[in-house]
């Protein structure tokens, strides 16, 4: 590829694919120092590091704290300053950060001033340009536009008589806006800050998107994300670079932090050692691992509990949770009533033994039929009592020791209502919630078949092959319910995911009976839905966060 300078000199790029803590700025200042040392000794000529890297990202409303606000107007300045001090002013650093105009200081009044969601060009001590995002999504998870005032001025930086455009994520994804403009500066190199979150094959997505504007500008282009989770997103890294002919350059890991390097010389982009990408599973189940490993560190908690039913949900979340955590903090109940089968408490038991956790064994019997003799409930309330007695002790469980319980609901039975209020629907976070069943087993096997891990194995193959059932009755299966699990997912996927009408929905095993009753379903479910812990987002429409259906309509 012909390179557009005239220089003969060597540039090199440190990629800083970091995981933030979003409102600590002292955390986040500190990692970008370390990372800049390593860059610095390494000879980087350039370090990059992702979108609002300094504040953490997203922060929703804390952009509108008087002292957040405060804090972060000084920061990128304060940043400038220690890296003169610690002998890296001639290293250029590209951050991100949220740009805001100083405040007065006043305590009781939010002071709105125009925000800008902003990456920060740092040399020498000084802050040398600022580029405003562009472009500001408002769909899906993202409200930015809420938060931000949108930039309208493009951006480029010469070092070592390099010509570098500057992009923030969504600036990427418009065509004829950012980036066109930037083509007509003759640049040398695209450089892209992005916070964007996993969702299933979005690295392809990622790869196909940032080729084309590779092409337009007719030069190398990086896409540098940030990784680690922030509530129930996921964000994956896995940063790269393309050039204008679709080589992958660079390609780094996903899930995990990382720093890289890159050269361009006079004409040559060379590629360089690349990690290669996971399967679909593998990254899918990554992804879950790591959502429950930054929740609990990010808000200071260590250990979890959950119900250990001998099920497949319960089974796959324990041993996610033993790899996130270790085995130590995670410790799993078995709470049988007489409607438990024996093989459910020894498939529980095998479980906690493979994976060396914590275990114990809380008949519920008795609690059961104390309560009843009270109560005098039947049928369908009588089932639901069992589940929240299990609930109850989980809850009272984590009380006592201080832990979080995990809820280990998936997402087939969230969309369809098919869990307890208070019951198994109890826990401060969700690790399957946005899995479909059918993909529960699958996570189960690829984990299973991990020859990497010390633990292989885990899950005993009856929990694989039984029928699935809640238990609560005799001879129960959630066949008698629900349709397939198959046939069920792929009907939901469709509805919820792909937005098709039941009409459109083809699937010879359901008729239109079938269908227009689990849209009611899904439909009659969005209130017990909303009072649900939250989980990492996997997929393109997760229940939690990207369908905003009203509780209260009459539509559907």
């Amino acid at each position: 590829m012909m390179n557009k300078s005239l220089t003969n000199k060597s540039l090199t790029f440190a990629m800083a694919q970091i995981n933030t803590i979003v409102g600590n700025m002292t955390a986040n200042i500190s990692t970008i120092l370390t990372y800049a040392h390593r860059a610095a000794d390494h000879h980087a000529d350039i370090i990059v590091f992702p979108e609002m890297a300094i504040t953490g990202y997203p922060i929703d409303d804390l952009v509108f704290q008087n002292d957040f606000r405060q804090q972060v107007s000084t920061a990128p300045q304060h940043l400038a300053q220690q890296l003169q001090d610690e002998g890296l002013g001639d290293l250029t650093v590209i951050v991100g950060c949220l740009e805001v105009e100083p405040t007065p200081d006043h305590d009781e009044e939010i002071w709105y001033t125009e925000n800008h969601n902003s990456a920060y060009v740092i040399s020498h001590g000084s802050i040398q340009t600022i580029y405003q995002k562009h472009y500001l999504p408002t769909y899906g998870v993202f409200d930015e536009l809420r938060l931000f005032a949108p930039g309208d001025h493009i951006t480029t930086i010469t070092v070592n008589g390099y010509r570098i455009g500057l992009a923030i994520c969504e600036d990427l994804w418009r065509e004829g806006g950012t980036v066109s403009q930037l083509a007509k500066e003759n640049i040398d190199v695209l450089v892209s800050l992005n916070g964007s979150p996993y969702t299933e094959g979005k690295m392809t997505v990622r790869h196909h998107l940032l080729h084309d504007r590779a092409r337009e500008v007719n030069a190398p282009s990086i896409y540098l994300n940030q990784v680690g989770a922030q509530d129930n997103l996921v964000f994956d890294g896995g940063s790269f670079i393309i050039d204008p002919n679709g080589t992958l350059l660079l390609q780094q890991p996903q899930f995990t932090e990382d720093l890289s390097y890159w050269t361009l010389t006079g004409h040559q982009s060379h590629a360089t050692s690349s990690t290669p990408l996971a399967s679909n599973t593998e990254q899918i189940y990554q992804a879950c691992v790591l959502g429950l490993k930054d929740y609990m560190a990010k808000n200071h908690m260590t250990q979890v509990v959950l119900g250990l039913s001998g099920g497949i949900d319960s089974a796959l979340v324990a041993t996610m949770a033993v790899d996130a955590l270790g085995a130590n903090n995670v410790y799993g109940i078995a709470m049988p009533s007489h409607i438990s089968s024996k093989d459910s408490l020894t498939d529980a038991t095998t479980l906690a033994h493979n994976l060396g956790c914590h275990f114990s064994v809380e008949p519920i019997h008795n609690m059961v039929t104390s309560i009843n003799n009270q109560l005098h409930v039947h049928g369908l309330a009588a089932d639901n009592l069992q589940s929240r007695v299990r609930g109850l002790i989980l809850m009272a469980y984590a009380n006592k020791h201080h832990l979080v319980a995990l809820d280990t609901t998936n997402k087939s039975e969230l969309a369809v209502g098919y869990f307890t209020m208070y019951g198994d629907s109890v826990g401060g976070y969700a690790p399957i919630s946005d899995v479909y069943k059918t993909r529960v087993y699958e996570l189960a096997r690829w984990r299973n078949n991990l020859t990497t891990s010390s633990i292989t194995h885990p899950i005993p193959e009856s929990t694989l092959t039984k029928p699935a059932s809640a238990e609560l009755h005799e001879n129960q299966k959630d066949e008698d319910d629900l349709p397939p699990y198959p046939v069920l997912d792929s009907f939901l996927y469709q509805y919820i995911e792909q937005g098709k009408k039941a009409a459109d929905i083809h699937l010879p095993e359901l008729s239109e009976t079938d269908k227009n009753r689990l849209i009611h379903m899904i439909s009659a479910a969005e209130w017990k839905r909303r009072q649900l812990p939250q989980g990492p987002k996997i997929s393109a429409c997760a229940l939690c966060k990207d369908r905003n259906i009203p509780v209260s309509q009459q539509f559907i």
